[in-house]
């Protein structure tokens, strides 16, 4: 599509139904012309530096020539083959890749298009494996209030079953074992009572619970919820001493986004089952990947089924693969902690919203800040200013959070940090 042929924007408001938003009483959306490097250009001329990394995903930036160019050869190769039956390079060397720079017990590799589809497959593996076991009573899974993995309906079913966007399900999802959500914050002392309250949850619950599920670190679209490394190494020990499997969602924390390469390397504890999406092909296109260990591959191989239940039409798509591995290599080529520490730095500068009424707290880890309101903001009227300052910034609930491309400049943090404050100071919220 030509950089000027023009949006009918009537058709896409008439037609077009955009995520989490009403066909009656639509949010607006503004039409994108062209991005390159941090940048989005609007076909009415503006140009906005983007906070979001297209949902956390496009961690170099918009249009790296690197991504591109392993598109372009991959394109001119192949763009797809089926994996039923056929493999091809970019699926190797992608796997290759995974398994030597997660964590060393997981050595088995699934393919998957999306996100959501990469937990509904380890709850799947989780599932399948106890029933390849012989046990039929592990049906259920644990995880923590607030947390969220999806909207596909597994996943949905381990998403807060009040506070999330998926409560109007309630009924229809499978019933689930939630947990308190995790309180001690990351910079702060470890309540061992928290400790305790899950030791309980365990006993109470274990003989029926196939695998507790958790973002490692940070709750994502649950609240942005920086927990306390021993809250997760507690989780881990507690789902070896139960003979509960550990599923760790790394779908948005993932590829150094807080600051270590995966967010489990803070706890410094090893998931039974890892997911991982969003940044893996640095926001080129859609893919995840399920990764799990030996043990449990095996047993599932040996089970009764044979195989594991599942396989995506588009599963190990060589264009997206290729990309990933050239993402991947540019990630690992560069001082990448050095930029996140430099992001974590310039992030530092959301800190003066806490001055403002209407803020109950300001935090920041890794490449992610963001500022909690008091109440519930109104995604049109201030995406209407975040416009007029030239950002592109999407809040949700009571939350303006960045997740900023890792090539932004200290200059670009400031002026995103800017309107953040300059919204709320002036009440376009």
């Amino acid at each position: 599509m030509s950089k000027k042929q023009p949006i009918d924007l009537n058709f896409d408001r008439q037609h077009i139904w955009h995520p989490y938003t009403s066909m009656t009483q639509p949010l607006p959306v503004y039409p994108v012309s062209h991005t390159e490097d941090n940048r989005i250009f609007l076909a009415t001329g503006e140009v906005l530096i983007d906070g979001m990394a297209s949902w956390w995903s496009a961690i170099h930036g918009y249009g790296h020539s690197v991504l591109k160019n392993a598109a372009i050869e991959q394109v001119n190769k192949m763009s797809h083959v089926m994996f039923g039956g056929l493999t091809h390079a970019p699926a190797v060397e992608l796997c290759k890749k995974l398994v030597e720079i997660t964590p060393s017990t997981l050595q088995k590799v699934f393919l998957a298009d999306s996100g959501s589809v990469c937990v509904e497959v380890a709850i799947k593996m989780a599932l399948q494996y106890w029933l390849s076991q012989g046990i039929t009573s592990k049906q259920k899974l644990m995880t923590p209030l607030k947390g969220y993995h999806g909207d596909t309906f597994a996943a949905m079913s381990v998403c807060d079953p009040i506070n999330s966007m998926h409560s109007l399900y309630q009924g229809f999802l499978p019933d689930h074992v939630f947990v308190p959500a995790p309180v001690s914050q990351f910079s702060q002392t470890f309540d061992q009572q928290e400790a305790q309250r899950l030791t309980e949850h365990f006993a109470q619950h274990h003989q029926h619970i196939a695998a507790f599920i958790i973002e490692p670190i940070v709750q994502n679209a649950g609240g942005m919820n920086f927990y306390h490394p021993e809250y997760l190494k507690t989780v881990r020990k507690l789902c070896t001493d139960y003979d509960v499997l550990l599923i760790c969602d790394e779908i948005a924390t993932g590829f150094g986004r807080t600051g270590k390469l995966f967010a489990v390397e803070h706890a410094d504890i090893e998931p039974d089952i890892l997911c991982i999406g969003k940044a893996l092909t640095g926001g080129m296109m859609t893919l995840s990947a399920t990764l799990t260990t030996d043990k449990i591959a095996i047993g599932i191989s040996e089970g009764e089924a044979g195989v594991l239940m599942h396989g995506p039409t588009f599963m190990g798509n060589p264009l997206a693969c290729a990309v990933a591995c050239a993402s991947i290599d540019l990630l690992l080529e560069q001082d990448w902690q050095a930029q996140i520490s430099h992001l974590n730095d310039a992030l530092q500068t959301l800190q003066r919203c806490g001055e403002l009424e209407q803020v109950v707290e300001v935090r920041t880890l890794g490449a992610i800040g963001v500022v909690e309101l008091d109440s519930v903001i109104d995604v049109a009227k201030i995406q209407a200013f975040f416009i007029s300052q030239h950002v592109w910034i999407r809040p949700f609930g009571k939350l303006i959070y960045l997740m900023p491309p890792y090539i932004s400049s200290e200059e670009d943090i400031t002026i995103l940090a800017n309107a953040i404050y300059d919204a709320i100071a002036g009440k376009h919220f």
